[in-house]
């Protein structure tokens, strides 16, 4: 067994939220397509059930912070900026006909969309650019306006502690238990803020950035969507989660960004849609069953990563001393 280089957090109890750049900080390739890495944490490495973050179930918010609109961003100064965009994770706009990039979007202001349909003010209050591999993952402090006209953090950790965000062009949808739930929304309105810790996030940390290429030149965005139905568990592709936090799960791919490291056994084979087949040996513990599902043969081969499998997944339930 390799010894496993990063451990990711395992608890999910956090939200969404973000920050900017100066253009010289703002290296050219950290803003277009990547070649991605082989990065650490490879091999081992612990799940969770949220998808971003803690639900904001308060009278206050009412709701889930669902999305963000690049539309009606503000600068630090209350300038309207125009033509905001993601390239990466790293916003790009103009003040007037001056860009905007990067650290520029330090103290900007956005709307965010609840899950009932309500807005709410939104500031970055922090940005920090990644290093080594994850030299595009741009984080974002990033905190809403409540009520009483003070400013908290909507990422937080299970302390209560601020925790950062990446942004990340799309949306999801957080229903669960219902068709389309967990499913990516390509709305080119509106970007997420994903909380580290949670799904989303740690799916790009693992080296699935949906704005980067694989080696051999393939897209990358269906592996961090088939990456996020891993790590919760939904094997059923609608939203529901099948296990606890802090489990231990190994995931490979056919595209050199995750290797097989660990010699367990084979849990389930992802696409964006969910497991197209499982076994019985998963982080459920317990029989899994989903509606109309039409499994693959041979789970687990490594031919059906050219058939349409995006990632395999294998748990150590039985192993000894797991």
């Amino acid at each position: 067994m390799r010894t496993l280089q990063r451990v990711v957090a395992a608890c999910f109890a956090v939200v969404a939220v973000g920050c900017g750049t100066e253009s010289s900080e703002l290296d050219a390739p950290s803003l277009r397509t990547q070649v991605a890495e082989v990065v650490s944490p490879n091999g081992r490495n612990l799940n969770g059930r949220n998808l971003n973050g803690r639900n904001l179930n308060n009278g206050e918010l009412g709701g889930m912070l669902v999305s963000v609109a690049y539309s009606g961003a503000l600068s630090a100064s209350g300038k309207q900026l125009t033509n905001v965009r993601l390239q990466g994770s790293a916003f790009v706009g103009l003040d007037g006909a001056n860009p905007v990039v990067g650290m520029g979007f330090n103290g900007a202001r956005f709307v965010g969309k609840l899950g009932d349909g309500t807005t709410l003010p939104l500031r970055v209050d922090g940005i920090t650019q990644g290093s080594g591999g994850d030299n595009d993952l741009w984080s974002y402090q990033v905190s809403y306006q409540g009520s009483d006209g003070s400013w908290r953090s909507v990422c937080q950790d299970s302390n209560g502690a601020a925790v950062s965000a990446i942004a990340v062009a799309g949306r999801w949808n957080y229903l669960q238990g219902v068709a389309g739930g967990g499913e990516k929304i390509e709305d080119t309105t509106a970007f997420t803020f994903a909380c580290e810790g949670a799904a989303i996030a740690k799916c790009m940390h693992f080296g699935y950035k949906p704005w980067a290429t694989a080696s051999n030149g393939q897209s990358l965005a269906g592996h961090h969507q088939a990456c996020t139905r891993m790590v919760r568990a939904d094997f059923c592709g609608n939203g529901d989660s099948h296990t606890t936090d802090g489990q231990w799960v190994n995931l490979y791919d056919g595209v050199g960004v995750q290797a097989d490291t660990e010699s367990w056994s084979v849990e389930a084979e992802w696409n964006e849609a969910g497991a197209r087949c499982f076994t019985s040996e998963t982080r459920a513990h317990v029989p899994v069953t989903c509606s109309g599902f039409n499994p693959i043969p041979d789970c687990g081969s490594t031919s059906h990563f050219q058939s349409g499998t995006r990632l395999i997944s294998e748990s150590p339930y039985g192993v000894s001393g797991l």
